[in-house]
């Protein structure tokens, strides 16, 4: 898989995530208001996602499997200990979670478990 398509799929998931930890029902109506996308597009990014085993689409209602809600919720995990960060050190917010989306893709997990460590600790 290309790192262009690994980030989207990455994208698609936290969205989906974020759109049902806020207790709504997830359609591809909704990633297509959240994301901006074209509905062809999201459709076929939902499509790759089923087909990866990612996400399950049942009458119109996305919805995780158990392999999809383990990657959703570490990019999640990861997106928010970088914006957190960010934040900390005096990036806008805006800023610092434009630049969180960026790089949740990239951080390698000894980088991203140091700053989780430290979020934990600053939080006690």
């Amino acid at each position: 898989m290309s790192g262009e398509s690994h980030e989207s799929q990455e994208m698609y998931l936290k969205t989906i995530y974020v759109l049902t930890r806020e207790g709504r029902t997830c359609r591809a109506v909704d990633i297509v208001n959240e994301l901006g996308f074209a509905k062809s597009s999201v459709s076929a990014a939902l499509k790759h996602l089923a087909e990866a085993g990612m996400i399950a689409v049942t009458h119109g209602h996305v919805a995780f499997t158990e392999a999809g809600l383990a990657a959703a919720e570490k990019i999640y995990r990861r997106f928010t200990v970088l914006a957190h960060h960010l934040e900390e050190v005096g990036v806008p917010h805006a800023l610092a979670v434009s630049t969180a989306c960026k790089l949740e893709h990239d951080i390698p997990d000894e980088v991203l478990a140091v700053l989780a460590q430290g979020m934990a600790e600053s939080e006690t």
